[in-house]
């Protein structure tokens, strides 16, 4: 009794608005005390509506009551904190609406400690003392206090559910197991949990280790990407360097064109002035010349003439006649530097490929699945065109090199060591790496869809030079109406539906060659799975006169 006196002294003399002990009590009209600071901060939120009210009463004052603090209530307050009156402790704090409050407890309720699974209840520190102190509460179940305990009550029969039917995977009481739940595979509740926990650990065990493979895969990855960007840093650098090199090249040898151009254009220009210098004294002296025997002509005595005739001294040898060149002087230095500027296009070009290509896509530990539709392969596409230089000789390549036709004669090609001199062979400029999808649209006789490693041999009609027949290349060959796939001159039938054209998937790092057969839906064809040690390239090989073939155009 003496303990429930202190409890009614504690809610006497506390704030319901902090739920502590008053501090500077004041007493508003309706007769119901407040901290002074409480009760201030409160009424200042309802200055707005000009209204103020008593938070526990709701009885309204206007205009703003002016508090005073209480003296007597202070003073009272001293002298019971003195007796023993405290604030209460943290273990009895009062229950707010977000707590799980006492279900004992009788006016305002402390909040629950624990909640008991047997007693359905929850309870403070007080009122569970029973389960610690009685032999029979001590086998009930306690747990974290919890809102949701009416949740083990049937709603039918309002008993315990202690029994989980397995049939119809539900807890149920043991009235449910003997009416609609009868006959069903039934065991306690505890058991199930028990089989279930065993079952929780196991799922628990397998994620924890996922969790270590993944964060050690996280590492190597991060790892992975300090050594990209370490590789990255140097590669440009030096790449800067060789190109600052070979800018530095360029314009050194522009520059000895140019010393060598002047010097030429001086010593030309010297040597024809001087022949013009040349020209010119004997023009004067010519005229000079001209100008006497015009004089003597005109002479009217017969004896002066012949007197003076012999006087008249001999014409110079002449200058060689001037044999003038078609105007060309250094257009041939102008043609010579073209000549380079195309060669030099040409090996950049080729060997551009070469180092692009090292420029490889980073294998990292986590693949990537293969798409499952054909919008999921068309964030792969590539746009790829066919290599002139690759072409075998009858082969005609139209729309912007993406499509070949098979002609009955000759094309004009240049020689070209890329050349496929007898196979009826065409590959992309593009090199293939990484991850990428590519369709082939056909017309006419046979049709092969390839890939091939750069190094596969040209020259000649052997198995080293045709696709799929060498471990070069892979090919998958259309005729009379039936695929056959080809690596390594061993054959594979392959079935599916027929179409005019063919979808294919490589994903490199992974070893992933797929062939699809596409028209209103996508069907695997057949599927290779290995280790491409080189960029691969698409090739294409026809068969007959007037046959076509183009990389079709993805949208």
């Amino acid at each position: 009794m003496a303990q429930k006196g202190v409890q009614l002294d504690r809610e006497t003399f506390s704030c319901s608005i902090c739920l502590d002990l008053l501090k500077d009590p004041v007493t508003t009209p309706c007769g119901h005390s407040y901290c002074m600071n409480c009760i201030k901060s409160y009424w200042d939120e309802e200055d707005e509506k000009k209204i103020h009210s008593c938070p526990q009463c709701r009885q309204t004052f206007t205009p703003r009551p002016v508090l005073v603090k209480n003296t007597m209530f202070a003073a009272l307050l001293e002298e019971l904190k003195k007796t023993g009156l405290q604030a209460a402790p943290a273990d009895l704090c009062y229950a707010g609406p977000e707590d799980v409050a006492c279900d004992v407890c009788t006016g305002r309720k402390l909040k629950a400690l624990k909640s008991c699974l047997v007693c359905l209840a929850s309870y403070c520190e007080k009122h569970l003392q029973p389960h610690f102190d009685s032999l029979t509460f001590m086998k009930h179940k306690l747990v974290d206090p919890s809102k949701k305990l009416q949740e083990n009550i049937c709603s039918r029969h309002d008993e315990v559910m202690k029994i989980f039917c397995r049939t119809d995977k539900q807890t149920i009481c043991i009235l449910c197991s003997m009416d609609e739940h009868k006959g069903h595979d039934t065991v306690s509740a505890a058991a199930e949990r028990t089989e279930r926990q065993r079952e929780l650990e196991v799922s628990r065990q397998n994620i924890q280790q996922r969790i270590q493979d993944r964060e050690k895969d996280v590492k190597e990855l991060q790892q992975q990407v300090e050594a990209i960007n370490r590789s990255a840093d140097k590669a440009v650098e030096d790449s800067e360097k060789i190109f600052t090199q070979l800018i530095r090249l360029m314009e050194k040898r522009s520059s000895d064109v140019k010393q060598q151009v002047r010097s030429q254009q001086e010593t030309e220009v010297s040597r024809v002035k001087e022949l013009q210098e040349k020209l010119e004294q004997e023009i004067t002296e010519l005229k000079r010349k001209d100008a006497e025997m015009k004089k003597l002509s005109h002479t009217e005595d017969h004896n002066q003439f012949l007197h003076n005739y012999p006087s008249l001294s001999a014409l110079s040898e002449s200058t060689s006649s001037i044999n003038i060149r078609p105007l060309r002087y250094f257009e041939d230095v102008t043609a010579a530097v073209s000549e380079l500027r195309d060669k030099l296009q040409d090996v950049l070009r080729d060997k551009w490929t070469n180092v692009s290509l090292t420029v490889t896509e980073v294998d990292v530990l986590l693949s990537q699945p293969e798409p499952k539709t054909r919008a999921g392969f068309l964030q792969y596409s590539r746009e790829l065109t066919l290599d002139p230089n690759t072409a075998y000789t009858q082969l005609l390549l139209s729309e912007g090199n993406r499509k070949v036709t098979f002609m009955s004669q000759q094309q004009s090609y240049s020689s070209h060591p890329d050349r496929f001199t007898k196979r009826y062979q065409v590959l992309s400029r593009e090199s293939l790496t990484g991850r990428c999808y590519w369709e082939v649209e056909w017309r006419g006789g046979g049709v092969r869809v390839a890939v091939a490693y750069k190094n596969i041999s040209r020259a000649g009609s052997s198995n080293e030079c045709g696709f799929g027949h060498n471990n070069k290349s892979w090919s998958l060959y259309y005729y009379n109406n039936s695929y056959i796939f080809y690596y390594n001159n061993v054959s594979t039938p392959v079935s599916g539906p027929q179409s005019s054209r063919v979808g294919v998937y490589l994903d490199h790092s992974a070893g992933i060659l797929s062939f699809y057969s596409v028209s209103e839906t996508m069907t695997l064809l057949h599927r290779v799975q290995t280790t491409f040690t080189q960029p691969l390239y698409a090739g294409l090989w026809l068969y007959s006169v007037g046959s076509t073939a183009e990389f079709y155009k993805l949208k």
